[in-house]
């Protein structure tokens, strides 16, 4: 039946139906509108299937050397080829994914969790606590992220670290160090949102500061948590490569898309031998560029003010 043919009263009711939509449907719906940022998705989707899956099905191990098969060129039995020990690049650079990928999320996880509690915070109690905060984020933006990176990496080097643990050091160094612009957003507007009618009933009802913090003003800066902490990922993915590939992030045999590319470090290698860098680096630029996109696309569906 369509909408002409039922009462004024029911196409009323229909019409409000339709403008009820939650601002979580609604966002959604505006995020699958943006091409880009659903192929972003897509790629970013197929990307971690690949990795997390794929090694699954590889008839080849981690620790297979095969020093008669080494630096082969793509061919039926390896098809990215093999490296200078003989090792399945393929296998490698879907291991090295899991990694980079896991490097992102969990130091983006640390970020969120330190910048958006201390955001609230400082935007809350203000004053004292507010000052303490913001000038702590001061500091932290003033340091040079990468030397300071490169700084601790070589630190865990000299303490040596096993391989095996470095990357949760990095993970949490990482996260540490990337708190500061969280934490100014989620200041500003829990400063905007602490004005608004809701936080006078909470006043009003004598609800505690931890559950005025927690249950009302967090939830509500969730969107430009989401935004941010997508972004955070490529960026994190990018500081992991970089150390990697300077030898004081993830060290071998752990494979690392910063560490295959960091193998390939002679001109031959660099001439000759283009599968085994160029794979690691078309994986760390398809890979950033991907949640970039979905983050555009994130902040254009859950910032009202970017809506027309």
């Amino acid at each position: 039946m369509s909408t002409e043919s039922l009462p004024v009263k029911t196409k009323a009711a229909a019409n409000l139906a339709k403008s009820a939509d939650s601002p979580w449907r609604l966002a959604f719906r505006q995020f699958s509108r943006n091409r880009l940022a659903v192929a972003g998705f897509i790629i970013l989707l197929v990307m971690a299937v690949i990795c997390f899956i794929g090694p699954l099905f590889s008839p080849y191990n981690l620790y297979d050397y095969s020093i008669k098969d080494k630096n082969l060129a793509p061919n039926a039995h390896y098809w990215l080829g093999t490296d200078k020990l003989g090792r399945d690049v393929l296998l490698r650079l879907m291991l090295a994914g899991r990694i980079s990928l896991l490097v992102g999320i969990v130091a983006t996880l640390v970020t969120v969790l330190i910048g958006s509690i201390l955001g609230a915070l400082s935007g809350f109690y203000r004053k004292f606590v507010d000052t303490v905060i913001m000038r702590t984020a001061d500091i932290f933006m003033s340091l040079p992220t990468l030397p300071i990176l490169i700084i601790l990496g070589t630190v865990l080097s000299d303490l040596k670290v096993h391989p095996s643990y470095r990357i949760y050091f990095l993970m949490l160094i990482i996260g540490l160090l990337n708190w500061t612009t969280l934490a100014r957003l989620v200041r500003g507007q829990v400063l905007m949102l602490r004005e608004q009618e809701f936080m006078q009933a909470t006043e009003a009802l004598g609800l505690r500061d931890r559950r005025k913090i927690f249950r009302h003003l967090l939830p509500n800066t969730v969107p430009i948590i989401i935004v941010t902490a997508t972004l955070s990922v490529a960026s994190a993915i990018l500081y992991e490569s970089a150390m990697s590939y300077l030898g004081i992030g993830v060290v071998p045999p752990t494979p690392s898309w910063g560490n295959m590319i960091a193998d390939a470090n002679s001109l031959i290698d660099f001439r000759k031998r283009p599968w085994l860098w160029i794979p690691p680096g078309m994986c760390i630029l398809i890979t950033t560029v991907a949640i970039n996109l979905i983050g555009d696309g994130l902040r254009d569906a859950l910032d009202p003010k970017s809506k027309k």
